[in-house]
């Protein structure tokens, strides 16, 4: 038999999917993958089943339905204060996981190199074999997750072709500044670098802190592709829709590979969510509020446990130090808590360039009394 490819041989398959089958397997509370545990407006249910009582069941357009991009568009431009052309500048795609891959593969050829600050959400190294790309890791340093600009310039001058920006960041919960972003921004235009946002957690921002749209930032438009998806704002994360902006000339090209990729996203769920896009910015500002208290809550826990961690800025999840329990893998770790505290986290190995065993991440997505159940489990862990 033939060998398969390469490629398939340099990355796993996802730990924190696979800490989500454990979580089954041991009937623990899955506090791992990154989804809610709660359902989405009942507004958007109910457009849903409408959608598919109204006959939506064929293809849309490829790169997203008419109305889609039209009410994409000005939910983008209602954030960001940008005008948007629909028929344009957008393609909707089937998450933001997608919408990362398309990114990738409109800007960087093979033997490309991309950065990404480290730790970073486990698919864009996947992306960037898949695409061909070399990853280059730049670290944000712990506990407070803040890059070294000397180090970032490093990067930047090594020859990038494209740099990736998780924020607000998955797994750190990082919220960056208006002066980092401009930063890397400047860093971009010295030299002549495309950045690839993912930002599927702008709406969750704690503390009176205001998200960035890297876009907005003086040039940096035409040189920005802005992924994101509507899966964890509306708490739809199976309904797989997720979107790339960019300048025209390069949706041109993100829309060929988008499809051949996957042709399109589920038509009716595309129609629904239209419904979602045209709530009210007292949603937003309520889902954060909430999203906050639930944070403020697993953190309580977490404070009597005695546990060290990293106080979220943005996003739902929490770094939290497990160096103390003196595992040698922090693989081991995860198992042995979901099997015997009931709770599953995930490995944070899973999230750094190597060498990193110390923390473990925590997903505070869920409804207070799931949060309090696991709360209770975790004090099982409890430090004297």
């Amino acid at each position: 038999m033939p060998r398969t490819s390469r490629r398939t041989s340099v990355f796993t398959e996802s730990l924190i999917r696979e800490m989500t089958r454990v979580a089954q397997q041991h009937g623990a509370i899955n506090l791992s993958q990154g989804f809610p545990d709660g359902d989405p407006p009942p507004a958007l249910v109910q457009a849903a089943r409408d959608a598919m009582d109204a006959g939506r069941h064929q293809y849309a357009i490829t790169w997203g339905s008419p109305e889609l991009r039209d009410a994409l568009a000005a939910k983008f431009s209602r954030f960001t204060g940008l005008p948007v052309d629909p028929q344009r500048e957008l393609v909707v795609t089937c998450g933001a996981t997608e919408a990362m891959m398309v990114a990738m593969m409109t800007v960087c050829d093979p033997g490309d190199r991309v950065g990404l600050f480290s730790p970073f959400y486990e698919n864009y190294n996947a992306d960037a074999v898949l695409t061909g790309a070399t990853a280059v890791h730049v670290p944000l340093h712990p506990p407070h997750y803040r890059f070294d600009p000397a180090e970032l310039r490093a990067a930047f001058a090594s020859g990038l072709k494209a740099f990736i920006l998780c924020n607000p960041s998955n797994p750190c919960g990082r919220v960056f500044t208006r002066e980092e972003l401009v930063q890397i921004a400047a860093l971009a235009e010295e030299f002549d670098t495309f950045v690839i946002t993912d930002e599927v957690y702008e709406h969750l921002v704690f503390d009176g802190r205001t998200h960035t749209y890297f876009a907005t930032l003086p040039g940096m438009a035409a040189r920005t592709l802005s992924c994101s998806s509507l899966s964890k704002t509306f708490s739809i994360t199976g309904w797989r829709l997720g979107y790339v902006h960019a300048a025209p000339e390069i949706i041109a090209q993100a829309r060929k590979v988008h499809d051949f990729l996957t042709v399109g996203a589920a038509a009716p769920l595309q129609h629904a969510v239209v419904t979602a896009l045209h709530f009210p910015d007292s949603y937003y500002t309520g889902l954060a509020a909430e999203y906050q208290a639930r944070r403020d809550l697993l953190l309580g826990y977490l404070d009597r446990t005695g546990l060290a961690y990293t106080r979220p800025e943005g996003a739902y999840f929490v770094m939290v130090d497990i160096s103390p329990f003196g595992f040698a893998s922090d693989v081991e770790f995860a198992h042995w808590m979901t099997r015997e505290i009931g709770v599953a986290p995930v490995p944070g190995s899973s999230f750094f360039a190597g060498g990193e065993n110390r923390y473990m991440r925590l997903n505070f997505a869920k409804r207070p009394e799931t949060l309090h159940a696991a709360g209770e489990r975790l004090l099982k862990l409890k430090r004297g």
